[in-house]
């Protein structure tokens, strides 16, 4: 009876220790999937860090070459750019003059009207009004820029033109115009989005505390979804910057140092699909331009979203 009682024991000893055995198996199984899923993750997020590093090599490695043979002093203070021209000019601030100016004229269009209409969509329009403007809003992203480009051309241009009588065929207010209202759908839905991501605790707050629905909106919701509403104009800033077919179509790619919207005037994404498509020779001083012409708005970009970047704390500490 001992010996039956003593084997009893030794079975069990023995499952539970196979018990064990194969839960530890399980719990590294387990782990070796969760460390092959997080190295997949993290493979899959370093995709676009490793493309952005690809595409800066790609602009210092070709850029060094045309600094090699332009330098850098003339490249920043030229008055002129004509690389194409027997008489040849590096003049970059030529092209950022077009860029800056129909940037600014474009989000003088996009950063305001978008925040309205963010406004309405989340605070004002009922469910069934935003299921369908949202939409609708929207399909302005989707419609190709070379349409927005001739519409500026064959129609805004006119219109303005009644206006103001001496204005060119090809000008930056036209095409900055037409590329602020593309730009309207990014800013609107990021900043709609953010707003509704405000708790809805802070709008009963201020309603109990005798705040209409407008004051709600500015006092409360705005500041407290700051933080999103800069991701949105940040985006709207950097799509303003990186267009173009309007700007080829309607401000005319013709270089002048000017900021005065109602001249035409070439922009730095004009410029490279002008050389890109033109028969230049791979490796010419007039080739490399591109490369140079592109880091600079790179960096252009960088310097809006760092700025944007600073603004976003900024207004966060303070609310």
């Amino acid at each position: 009876m001992p010996s039956e009682i003593r084997t009893v024991q030794q079975s069990g000893a023995l499952t539970g220790a196979a018990r064990l055995a194969h839960y530890a198996r399980l719990k590294n199984s387990r782990k070796r999937r969760e460390k092959l899923i997080e190295l997949v993750l993290l493979l899959t997020a370093c995709v676009s860090v490793f493309t952005t590093i690809g595409i800066v090599y790609i602009l210092v490695k070709e850029s060094v070459v045309f600094f090699a043979e332009v330098p850098i002093s003339q490249f920043l203070t030229d008055t002129q750019w004509t690389p194409l021209f027997s008489d040849a000019h590096f003049g970059i601030w030529v092209l950022m003059s077009g860029t800056i100016t129909s940037s600014l004229v474009a989000l003088c269009v996009a950063i305001p009207l978008g925040t309205l209409i963010a406004i309405y969509l989340s605070e004002f329009a009922g469910h069934r009004k935003r299921e369908v403007l949202k939409p609708i809003l929207e399909i302005l992203s989707g419609i190709p820029t070379i349409i927005y480009g001739y519409f500026a051309l064959l129609f805004v241009t006119p219109l303005i033109q009644k206006i103001y009588p001496g204005l060119p065929s090809f000008n930056i207010l036209s095409a900055g115009l037409v590329m602020g209202i593309m730009i309207i759908p990014y800013v609107s839905s990021l900043a709609e989005d953010a707003m509704r991501a405000v708790p809805m605790s802070l709008r009963e707050g201020s309603y109990a505390m005798g705040g209409t629905r407008l004051q709600t909106s500015l006092r409360v919701v705005v500041p407290a979804a700051t933080s999103g509403i800069a991701s949105a104009y940040i985006l709207g800033i950097s799509r303003a910057v990186g267009e173009t077919m309007i700007l080829a179509v309607a401000a005319g790619m013709q270089p002048n140092l000017t900021f005065n919207p109602l001249e035409p005037a070439a922009t730095i994404t004009a410029y490279i699909v002008q050389v890109a498509l033109g028969d230049l020779p791979h490796g010419s001083v007039g080739y490399q331009t591109i490369f140079a012409a592109g880091l600079s708005l790179m960096a252009l970009t960088l310097f809006f979203n760092l700025v944007g970047h600073w603004m976003r704390r900024r207004f966060r500490e303070v609310y």
